[in-house]
């Protein structure tokens, strides 16, 4: 009789395929995260929530933001707009959720530029000491000094409001935090055996910085961008609030604050309501870096008690 040399018949168990495998691992990750940390599983779909709402605002919104209808400005919730009209006939709905790309894009933005310059600096200053370590830690200490708010006025009198000197000035004031934990981290990094392997066999260290500092340092940086985030979604919102920021006709979370804050006896909800997004957003962002704070302490705890 002919046997087939199938997976079962050689002995072998078949292959699952890519896509479930990979949906059962997610799965299994979900499970562990619930069972480690509840709160910050909670914050994680929060966030994740957020994300996509946004992420899909083109196709969701109900309305063009800019639309007005003033013969029905203030009205409440109804089946078509249903968080509203501001004190210009807009949906709010639709402001919130195109206001929400801005805040959120520009945080990430600045974000994203921080942490590459921070980490960039950090691993030179670490790698070669001497007096550029000394220059890069002074400018950190100068820098530090300074706020955020203070640095984008100063730079709005040069430049003018918008967007670009939005990102100019968090991005001067946000490096630093990036740079002193990558020079901490550096250091004890530069101080392990494969090192001083990698200098013996004759690596540069720019290949040194590249391949074996930053990539060791990556996970405690990625904690402390989640930390950071909040903080710069607050400082975007405060920026706006103030007239730094977005210009009309674009919104933000912040500029929907100052432009209802005249209306605040009137309709307390054009306050609440932008005011409740980036609390929820920073909140839930803020939460998820402790969560994997909390869990690399942990990790770090159970190594030095299986050593």
């Amino acid at each position: 009789m002919l046997q087939l040399d199938t997976p079962m018949a050689l002995g072998k168990e078949p292959r699952m395929n890519s896509t479930a495998a990979r949906v059962q691992k997610a799965g299994a990750f979900v499970v562990r995260l619930a069972k480690y940390n509840r709160t910050l599983l909670l914050s994680s779909c929060v966030f994740g929530t957020v994300f996509m709402l946004l992420l899909l605002t083109s196709w969701i919104a109900p309305h063009d933001p800019s639309a007005m209808t003033l013969s029905d400005r203030f009205s409440g919730p109804s089946a078509e707009h249903w968080l509203g009209l501001d004190h210009l006939g807009r949906d709010i709905l639709s402001r919130l959720l195109y206001g929400g790309q801005f805040s959120v894009s520009i945080a990430a933005i600045t974000l994203a530029l921080s942490a590459l310059i921070g980490t960039v600096l950090g691993a030179i200053s670490a790698r070669v000491g001497g007096a550029l370590d000394e220059f890069i830690m002074r400018i950190v200490d100068l820098m530090i000094s300074f706020p955020d708010v203070l640095v984008a006025l100063f730079l709005v009198a040069i430049l003018g409001p918008g967007y670009g000197t939005m990102i100019l000035a968090l991005v001067i004031t946000g490096w630093t935090p990036f740079a002193r934990m990558t020079r901490g981290l550096a250091l004890e990094i530069n101080a392990k055996d494969y090192i001083r392997a990698a200098e013996i066999l004759g690596c540069s260290r720019t290949y040194i910085i590249l391949h074996h500092v930053i990539p060791n340092i990556l996970r405690p940086l990625a904690t402390i961008a989640f930390l950071r985030f909040g903080h710069k979604l607050i400082t975007v919102g405060s920026l706006s609030f103030l007239g730094l920021g977005v210009q009309p006709p674009d919104t933000d979370w912040g500029a929907m604050l100052a432009e209802a804050l005249p209306y605040l006896d009137r309709a307390p909800s054009l306050v609440l309501i932008p005011g409740l997004a980036i609390f929820v957003t920073a909140l839930s962002i803020t939460l998820i870096g402790q969560g994997l704070e909390a869990h690399m302490d942990d990790k770090m705890k159970w190594r030095h008690d299986g050593k």
